[in-house]
């Protein structure tokens, strides 16, 4: 009997799931429309019959063991969504305990994205064998799952790590959480396309972004006009760069890192991001950390990575409390 966790990753637009076993290994996958379900105890019986299915599309004999979930503003200590402004539903939403009550009374766990990302990472990516590292997921936003002595960094309240939430530039950008300046504002795709626009209206030097209506423009256009040597379009990154840079050195102060891992659409620009990222940070580093904290991307596949990182903290979850269990047959 082989056992499988389940992996879900729920965004605005699509929900995606996969059972994967403990070395990584995707045994079923599939996905569907996270918009679709008007309520959210419907969304939840929906979430269940997708893990079924997959179960049931399986010729292996198998048991699922246990579900990991990575979502917008969640809990990991209470289970719950809070007031996640990308999806449709408000308030607080007990999605482990409501999936958890339709599914047999299985573990179920979760925590947001880049929590997930930085679990995944260390069971499946590059970081095997760290205890002490940080994921930055640069997506629409910022965020960071950072590992102090193998384990994640929740905090008192289950919110720990919003690093994307570092002012960066005083009186700067407005944020969506209703402050100026953060780092999100700055080094996200959301990011690099403002600073684009900002970079286009201050100057009449000739760029291939100019050809793209600015209401269409993404950091993928950058990143393809940066790699075919647009001045303009590596100027983006060379900023972003720097304020992201800047920003790691302080976090290195705080946790004192092995490895930082950049993940997330804006790394898939690869040395574009990855070498001024890591030039600002050793200029802004203390002396103390200096050439000793490794800055790279991600080893976990792009597209698969999400689902991973959700299957891995599920896995997680299943060895905490495998040693809660042996404690209490030797106490």
């Amino acid at each position: 009997m082989k056992n499988l966790v389940a992996g879900v990753d729920i965004d605005r637009v699509l929900t995606s799931c996969a059972l994967v076993d403990e070395f990584g290994k995707i045994y079923a996958k599939g996905s569907f429309s996270t918009q679709d379900s008007k309520n959210f105890r419907d969304y939840v019986a929906r979430l269940k019959d997708e893990i079924v299915d997959l179960a049931n599309s399986l010729d292996t004999p198998h048991t699922i063991t246990a579900v990991g979930i990575g979502a917008p503003n969640s809990n990991y200590y209470t289970g719950e969504i809070e007031n996640a402004v990308n999806l449709a539903w408000k308030g607080k939403l007990p999605l482990a305990q409501e999936l958890s009550s339709i599914f047999g009374n299985k573990p179920v766990v979760v925590t947001n994205d880049a929590n997930a990302a930085a679990i995944g990472e260390m069971i499946y990516g590059g970081a095997k064998g760290m205890k002490d590292f940080i994921v930055i997921t640069l997506g629409t936003g910022l965020g960071s799952g950072i590992v102090v002595g193998g384990n994640l960094l929740y905090g008192h309240d289950g919110y720990a790590g919003e690093a994307g939430h570092i002012t960066v530039v005083k009186n700067g950008r407005e944020c969506g959480c209703g402050r100026k300046g953060c780092l999100e504002c700055y080094a996200s795709s959301k990011g690099l396309r403002n600073t684009a626009i900002e970079l286009l209206s201050g100057t009449d030097a000739p760029s291939k972004l100019r050809k793209i209506p600015l209401e269409k423009l993404n950091s993928k256009d950058i990143a393809v006009a940066a790699k075919s040597g647009d001045p303009i379009a590596k100027k983006c990154f060379e900023l972003t760069g720097e304020i992201l840079g800047e920003a790691l050195a302080n976090l290195v102060a705080v946790s004192s890192p092995q490895a930082i891992f950049l993940c997330g659409g804006v790394a898939n620009a690869r040395e574009l991001i990855l070498t001024p990222t890591r030039r600002a940070m050793e200029k802004n580093i203390l002396p103390l950390w200096k050439g000793k904290v490794k800055l790279t991307l991600s080893s976990l596949e792009y597209e698969n990575a999400p689902i991973l990182g959700a299957a891995a903290l599920a896995i997680k979850e299943i060895e905490k409390r495998n040693v809660v269990v042996a404690r209490r047959k030797i106490f």
